[in-house]
């Protein structure tokens, strides 16, 4: 008889992460997880002692997917304008999902929260680094940089009509504005 197959490590967390978008931290239990996964609970601790290290482990997923991840994923994408334009390209709503949960959940909990400042300042560092190379004042970068993230992380929580523009062409004349 062929030993059971073990869920992978990798399954739990992203099912702990689609739960956290859904419904918070408080959404992220291991019998539901396991019975979304298809698997019995008892297969979650040859993984993880306890929640509390799939949470963590959840948060170390995200905090490297949305810093060096994403910069990894904007690679070599030409010069800073390029890479602001493919920055803004990968955001996508289920990222921005976790990611608005993560900051109502560091509202509540402040290990989470000195995570997400931790985050948030790579992201501005980066942001900063792209719009240093074409704008020389600091003061403007430091605006410029503000204003990006902003835009990165609210655009897709606005639901407010352009007309006769499309959100799309908003969007373009926003980044090029920003100088992207």
């Amino acid at each position: 008889m062929a030993p059971p197959t073990q869920t992978p490590r990798s399954k739990w967390i992203e099912e702990g992460l689609r739960a956290l978008a859904a419904g918070g931290p408080d959404a992220v239990r291991i019998e539901p997880l396991a019975q979304a996964l298809g698997v019995t609970r008892g297969g979650f601790y040859w993984h993880f002692a306890d929640r509390r290290a799939l949470l963590d482990a959840m948060l170390d997923r995200w905090e490297r997917a949305t810093t060096e991840g994403t910069i990894e994923r904007v690679g070599d994408a030409g010069d800073a304008t390029a890479k602001l334009r493919r920055l803004f390209a990968l955001a996508s709503p289920d990222v921005l999902m976790t990611d608005l949960a993560i900051r109502d959940w560091a509202r509540r909990d402040a290990a989470v929260a000195e995570r997400l400042r931790r985050v948030d300042n790579r992201r501005m560092d980066y942001l900063r680094s792209l719009f240093a190379a074409f704008c020389p004042d600091a003061d403007d970068v430091e605006a410029r940089s503000m204003l990006a993230f902003s835009l990165l992380i609210g655009n897709h929580f606005i639901a407010a009509d352009h007309e006769p523009r499309s959100r799309a062409e908003v969007l373009e004349l926003a980044l090029s504005r920003l100088g992207a």
